[in-house]
């Protein structure tokens, strides 16, 4: 359960045998905020064409950022010549169908979290990529994170020992004010909520990090029920989606484990991952409200003694830092990708753990309406099963 090492960058000299790679946007929300600046800092791919819903819009943000072909149709951007790769950044809700007409054309793939709307969706999708012969990679950059990385190798080394307790805090402020507008992030239908938009980061690395969950119970809540939806004069729209989840899982391996995740907790105490054993204590997290990347520290302590905090080695540091922390760990990922579309073979995260994320999530909403724990099958048997989840 090692975190994927940083590999090198390709040489920016592309040669025959290392040709650049045509990658088309689909999403110009987080996609224009980081897959584009992404595509476009890594040697080895180039942004050549942009979906927007709206064609007057998708032109006016391909001249912004020199992206030649500018489509208000998936179809248009597949049979484009130079495409040879999609990146998908829609909301969630568009993934499936989108994904599958990606995977179909033969394209290859890179998708947002969450996976889809359903696991059944989600794993349909790692089939037909595993069909059609296509890298399909999952955006799952917290294995990317130098400090994250520094973590697992603790763990991978056994640094506490038999694991006693873990407990994951996730707690912002990002959706505290209930002025902030209704869209589809507040309808479950839509794949809107805090479980989706960060449970699914959680679900991946506990999964990286600790192994597979054997059962889980969770109680999920919305503490604005309402928001203005400025498409309408700012009347007020129902809230169905959550805003706070409270789980309680247990490993594979019998360890406790406590999760629990807020958008609406003003003053939240940031992102903690803290694992208590019978050697020693590991404790990652940040407090940083407004960068969900930057600021992360690691401290440390054998069995009995104090914390301390540790320095991260230069060989997991990122080679450029930039503002917004989230572009550094995604041109990782696009590496990733890379390597994986060279090699012509599935890399790790791939849909696999993307199906796996999203089973999780399903299994909460199960969990959540059942008012009981619930067990989870394990990833092989999902995948060579036809059980329905949701």
């Amino acid at each position: 359960m090692m975190s994927p090492s940083p590999a090198p960058l390709s040489d920016p000299n592309a040669t025959p045998q290392t040709p650049t790679i045509g990658v088309a946007v689909v999403g110009t929300g987080f996609g224009q905020k980081i897959h584009i600046p992404g595509f476009q800092e890594h040697p080895r791919t180039q942004v050549v064409a942009l979906y927007h819903r709206e064609l007057k819009q998708a032109k006016a943000i391909a001249q912004s950022h020199n992206i030649p072909h500018a489509c208000d149709r998936l179809e248009d951007i597949l049979a484009e010549p130079s495409v040879s790769a999609v990146s998908l950044s829609t909301p969630p809700f568009l993934h499936y169908e989108m994904a599958k007409k990606v995977l179909h054309a033969k394209k290859h793939l890179l998708l947002e979290k969450p996976t889809t709307l359903t696991a059944t969706q989600a794993r349909e999708l790692y089939q037909l990529a595993s069909g059609e012969g296509v890298v399909a990679m999952m955006d799952f950059e917290f294995r990317f994170v130098p400090a994250w990385q520094r973590f697992a190798e603790y763990l991978a080394e056994g640094y506490v020992g038999q694991k006693r307790l873990i407990k994951i805090d996730w707690l912002v402020s990002s959706r505290a004010d209930a002025s902030r507008p209704w869209n589809w992030y507040a309808q479950k239908d839509k794949g809107g909520g805090a479980l989706g938009a960060v449970g699914s980061h959680a679900f991946d690395y506990i999964h990286w990090l600790f192994g597979p969950v054997r059962r889980l119970c969770a109680q999920l809540s919305t503490a604005i029920p309402e928001r203005p939806d400025q498409s309408d004069g700012g009347k007020l729209k129902r809230v169905d989606a959550d805003d706070t989840c409270l789980l309680l899982l247990e490993l594979e391996d019998g360890t406790p484990c406590q999760l629990c995740i807020s958008s609406v907790t003003y003053q939240g105490r940031g992102h903690f991952v803290e694992v208590y054993g019978d050697r020693g204590t590991l404790i990652l997290g940040s407090d940083n409200q407004k960068d969900y990347v930057h600021g992360f520290h690691l401290k440390v302590a054998p069995a009995g003694e104090p914390l301390t905090n540790i320095e991260i080695p230069d060989r997991l540091a990122f080679p450029q830092e930039y503002i917004d922390g989230r572009l550094a760990p995604f041109i990782r990922v696009v590496n990733q990708w890379v390597q994986g579309i060279d090699a012509h073979q599935a890399i790790t995260p791939s849909l696999r753990e993307g199906v796996y994320s999203q089973l999780l999530m399903d299994l909460t909403h199960q969990s959540h309406d059942t008012g009981s724990w619930v067990k989870v099958p394990s990833l092989d048997a999902f995948l060579a099963s036809g059980l329905f989840v949701m």
